[in-house]
């Protein structure tokens, strides 16, 4: 049995049926942040007990986002599906001190029941048929599942850190099942006894498992009251996140799983952490936080209400952002990682200064240096070769001829040596640029001109330019 001795414990709790959406990455964070704040325990359960659904796929996904995330845990994650015996035995113990029961009704009663109820337009709850009957009334033998005796009068008050005080009337829960015909424990109570045991103080989750907590609540006070220890525990319910219309978040808003912000998307781990933190978060009007000033400032009354709206075009905005801030050599190895083959990452990382200043993500950094590894001849764009006109391609041969008696091939010398061929040719300095990173670049957009000379060096440079001038 888990103690925290006073210490916050945070839990992660995510079902192993698919990849790490973006809601769940968020609410991973919240949890995370939340415990190292207050220098506590942040924890990891994966609840798997859906056989059918759970997949090894799913939990190797899931892990392998966190981690890129860099969400580090305190102890190795705990499975669910590992603790069914000790599920069942709180089951039993609520049985035995009399705040569960034996139900043995049928599938067919329960199903008309649910049609009377229909009919009379009633919500539909189990009505509580075996909830004071005898077992002996039943079948020999007859299967029974085990539900919980919950209070039917007054009402439950939980203080949420997020939502405040949520009142819901007792009558409005019923008794429902916690451990199957089969003898498996459900989701309520797996999850009750899970975050017990694993001394978890604070239930950060989703709002939309508010519901959950008032039917949760019932099997910590009767484990009070039978053996003591099992404290409420504090909640926050964090409002759902929406796409930028307002409507339910989907996968045409952005909803995909971790994997795809960082193999499709190219988005950097800090980039999208800091973007998970501002959506339903705030500390004044600031943006940009690190890590570790996300976690001196992070607290939950910093979480609004509202639910937040998912905007991909901030998040790539945000991404430019560190793009520009990152490690060159890092930034190399990961547009080198989308380019295949065998790139020179010393070359990728030489660029990097000026490949960055306008991409918002990876791919931009692998569009914008594709020219350093094109073979002569370049294949053109559309609006590349319109550049390449006949007047084109003479004044090429002129920057050839010019540039072949270049000594210095430096940015600052290659400029003055362009500028001076341009007034001599009683031309503005764009009618030579623009062919020159046609010829050079097979394109219309490319980093600096002389940035790309520079990068290319002379003899590529040359040949370039050569492959494309006529006299």
């Amino acid at each position: 049995m888990a103690s925290n001795s006073g210490k916050v414990v945070t839990r992660f709790a995510p079902s192993p049926t698919g990849f790490l959406h973006i809601g769940g990455a968020r609410t991973a964070l919240f949890n995370w942040l939340f415990a190292r704040h207050h220098g506590g325990k942040a924890l990891l359960r994966i609840e798997d007990t859906d056989h059918k659904r759970s997949t090894q796929e799913a939990i190797d996904a899931i892990l392998d986002g966190l981690g890129w995330l860099g969400l580090e845990y305190d102890e190795e994650p705990t499975f669910q599906s590992r603790q069914a015996d000790r599920h069942a035995e709180v089951a039993n113990v609520l049985l035995e001190h009399g705040h569960a029961y034996r139900c043995y009704a049928t599938a067919e009663e329960l199903e008309e029941m649910r049609a009377a109820q229909r009919a009379a337009k009633q919500p539909l709850r189990y009505d509580g048929r075996w909830r004071d009957r005898d077992a002996s009334d039943a079948p020999a033998d007859a299967p029974f599942t085990v539900r919980l005796k919950t209070p039917t009068q007054g009402e439950t008050v939980i203080t949420d850190l997020v939502q405040g005080d949520v009142r819901v009337r007792n009558e409005e829960i019923d008794d429902y099942i916690i451990l199957r015909a089969d003898g498996t424990p459900t989701y309520m109570l797996a999850a009750v006894v899970d975050d017990h045991d694993m001394g978890c103080t604070h239930i950060i989750r989703g709002d939309d498992h508010l519901n959950n907590a008032f039917r949760q609540l019932p099997i910590y006070r009767a484990m009070d009251a039978i053996e003591g220890g099992w404290s409420d525990p504090t909640y926050a319910h964090i409002p759902l996140i929406h796409g930028n219309d307002g409507a339910k978040l989907s996968k045409r808003h952005g909803a995909l799983g971790v994997d795809a912000y960082r193999d499709e998307m190219g988005i950097l781990p800090e980039a999208l952490n800091n973007y998970l933190l501002r959506l339903g978060w705030a500390h004044g009007d600031r943006e940009e936080f690190s890590m570790e000033e996300a976690i001196d400032l992070f607290t939950l009354d910093g979480v609004g209400k509202s639910p937040s709206r998912f905007d991909i075009k901030k998040l790539e905005n945000l991404n430019g952002h560190y793009i520009r801030e990152a490690d060159d050599a890092r930034l190399a190895a990961l547009a080198a990682a989308n380019m295949g083959g065998d790139v020179d990452e010393a070359l990728l990382e030489k660029a990097m200064p000026v490949l960055k200043t306008r991409a918002k993500k990876i791919d931009d950094l692998v569009e914008g240096a594709s020219f350093l590894f094109a073979s002569v001849p370049l294949e053109m764009t559309e609006k590349a070769a319109k550049l390449l006109t006949d007047d084109g391609k003479v004044i090429l041969a002129k920057v050839s001829e010019r540039f072949k008696s270049e000594k210095n091939w430096t940015f600052e010398a290659l400029e003055a040596t362009t500028k001076a061929l341009a007034e001599e040719l009683e031309l503005g300095f764009g009618k030579l640029a623009q062919p020159m990173r046609a010829a050079l670049t097979g394109t219309t957009t490319s980093p600096g001109i002389f940035d790309v000379l520079v990068l290319l060096g002379r003899e590529e440079s040359l040949a370039r330019i050569d492959a494309q001038a006529i006299a």
